[in-house]
């Protein structure tokens, strides 16, 4: 079992406040990242929660970074360890082999968001191959709860082609970018684009890889497209995903020029795709949290940028109705009630309620065995009630504010492409 609890502790200085927020938000984003991966693991998606476990372990090593005094990095260091042993497993190391202790002890030097990192070593093929997760997904159309609307837009600009492209005589889009806030099934939809196609899945995570070495990313950038190019050899159609590609390709004041040569090189391997490769089967599709950091260039490139929204009230008691569906509630919860209860909130949030709804029946649970003595073999604890879970939403606000949500609306009135 992965244990993903951090303890926040308290730095007592006069940058308490930033130290703290800077705690809780990377300990949020790692915590998400393995409950993800558990969920992806449990149904089968192994590329997916290897991607999710990774993105734990890069939150956790930048914690260490940020904060080198911090007398908990022995715990996060421990949690490392726990999650590259599996990803590890789940890409099928042998565990068993001599130097096995070496592959399961992460490299406790932060590289994720390091754009200006020591390290000038270009990635050989083979250490592109572990940095990129390939997979054919196993994820229906049905799994994606909600977003009609792009489920629409992909299926014109990539299941269609794909299946018939003699019918496409102007071409079909390349680059598609899937934008919104975070939590609300991005890579989902890709994935289930990918299964739908019969196809490959690249996902790459443009922090953790394009930056890794300093003056070597475009050539790193390079050699992705072109393995993905391999892929799709033969008519084997593939669908590359970069996720939080605003850390590639942002548009920033202080660009140095080994981030102007990465932006360029993408540019150019996307013209070669519409160009001379516009008959290859291989779709470049892009996922970001902050639309508005991309520069013009990049946008005109990809044709379809689809806004990923959050949950309508409709998807959020099909959400609901999902999660409850594998633990123990009272007859008498509505379903209604909770999806009306939680307006505001992404297919995340509504996870993590329900998940934290549980964790506090299971904890009362155990106090109560505790207290009353009693063996825990073969008891249960009690139904949830709908009380419950409105007392766990009560304490949880929503991830994503108002703010956000009208920039987003912004930039969908200037630049969505449906």
């Amino acid at each position: 079992m992965i244990i993903h609890t951090f303890t926040f502790y308290d730095f007592g200085s006069s940058n308490e406040y930033y130290y703290m927020s800077a705690v809780v938000e990377l300990e949020s984003i790692a915590s998400k990242c393995v409950s993800e991966a558990i969920r992806q693991e449990e149904a089968g998606a192994r590329g997916m929660a290897i991607a999710n476990y990774q993105r734990a372990v890069d939150a956790l090593l930048k914690l260490i970074q940020l904060f080198p005094e911090n007398p908990i990095n022995t715990i996060y260091k421990d949690r490392c360890s726990v999650y590259q042993s599996k990803i590890n497993s789940l890409r099928g190391y042998n565990e068993s082999a001599p130097d096995s202790d070496n592959r399961s002890e992460p490299d406790i030097k932060p590289n994720a968001d390091m754009k200006h990192g020591s390290s000038n070593v270009p990635a050989s093929g083979g250490e592109m191959d572990k940095l990129i997760i390939k997979e054919k997904p196993n994820v229906s159309w049905s799994e994606v709860i909600g977003h009609d609307d792009a489920k629409r837009a992909l299926r014109e600009a990539i299941v269609y082609p794909t299946k018939r492209p003699d019918l496409f005589t102007l071409g079909w889009p390349k680059g598609i970018l899937l934008y919104g806030p975070p939590g609300c099934g991005k890579t989902l939809l890709a994935a289930a684009s990918a299964s739908e196609i019969q196809g490959d899945f690249v996902n790459v995570d443009a922090a953790a890889v394009m930056s890794k070495w300093l003056g070597e990313a475009e050539k790193n950038v390079s050699k992705l497209f072109g393995m993905a190019r391999s892929y799709a050899a033969n008519n084997n159609p593939v669908i590359l995903l970069i996720d939080e590609v605003d850390s590639l390709l942002g548009d920033t004041n202080n660009e140095n020029g080994g981030e102007i040569r990465v932006k360029n090189q993408f540019l150019t391997e996307m013209d070669g795709i519409s160009g001379k490769g516009k008959n290859t089967q291989m779709y470049v599709m892009a996922a970001t949290n902050k639309p508005w950091n991309l520069d013009w260039p990049f946008l005109r490139r990809f044709t379809k940028r689809i806004y990923i929204p959050l949950p309508s009230l409709e998807a959020r008691e099909s959400l609901f109705s999902l999660y409850i569906s594998k633990i123990k509630i009272d007859p008498s919860v509505d379903l209604k009630k909770l999806a009306s209860a939680t307006e505001g909130y992404s297919a995340s949030d509504i996870k993590d309620i329900c998940q934290s709804t549980q964790l506090q029946i299971i904890d009362e649970f155990f106090e109560k065995m505790d207290s009353q003595k009693k063996d825990i073999s073969g008891a249960q604890p009690r139904d949830i009630t709908v009380k419950d879970f409105e007392d766990v939403i009560s304490r949880r606000k929503p991830s994503v504010s108002n703010d956000m949500l009208d920039r987003y609306s912004k930039w969908t009135k200037e630049f969505s492409a449906l």
